[in-house]
C-alpha cells in the first residue's frame, strides 16, 4: 500500500452561457481586425468596438471602430483581439458571430445574429 496522499477527483463543469463571450469573431475576422489595426496608427492600444445603431434599410445597422473602453462596456478577448460592446448594443448582439467576407459583392464584416428578426438585401442592416 502506498503512503502517497490522493485527492478526490473534482468533476469538470461544462462552460455555461454566462461563461461564453457576448459575441464571437471568426479566425478570418480576427486576422482582418489585426491587419486593420496594423495599418491605422490611431488604433494603437485600442480595442475593437462592435456596436448597433439606428439606421440602414431595416432599422438597425452594425458598426465597427477602434475605441477606448468606456464605463459599463463588456470587454473580452477573441484570439489576439480585444473587443468592447456597450450595454445597449449588447442587447442586440448576444450570441452573434462576426466574420469577414470577400466575394463578388465586395468585402467587409458580416454579422450572423440570432436576435435579428429580419434584414435587407444589402446584409448591412437588420430589425429586431
Amino acid at each position: 500500500m502506498s503512503s502517497e496522499m490522493t485527492s478526490p477527483l473534482t468533476p469538470m463543469t461544462p462552460p455555461t452561457a454566462a461563461d461564453a463571450p457576448l459575441l464571437t469573431l471568426t479566425e478570418k475576422a480576427v486576422e482582418k481586425v489585426k491587419y486593420f489595426a496594423s495599418q491605422m496608427p490611431e488604433s494603437a492600444g485600442k480595442p475593437l468596438r462592435v456596436f448597433v445603431q439606428g439606421g440602414g434599410c431595416s432599422g438597425f445597422q452594425y458598426g465597427f471602430t477602434f475605441d477606448d473602453k468606456h464605463e459599463n462596456d463588456t470587454e473580452f478577448a477573441q484570439g489576439e483581439v480585444h473587443v468592447v460592446v456597450d450595454p445597449q448594443s449588447a442587447m442586440y448582439l448576444k450570441g452573434a458571430s462576426v466574420d469577414y467576407l470577400e466575394d463578388f459583392r465586395g468585402a467587409g464584416f458580416s454579422v450572423t445574429n440570432p436576435n435579428a428578426t429580419g434584414g435587407c438585401g444589402c446584409g448591412k442592416s437588420f430589425n429586431a
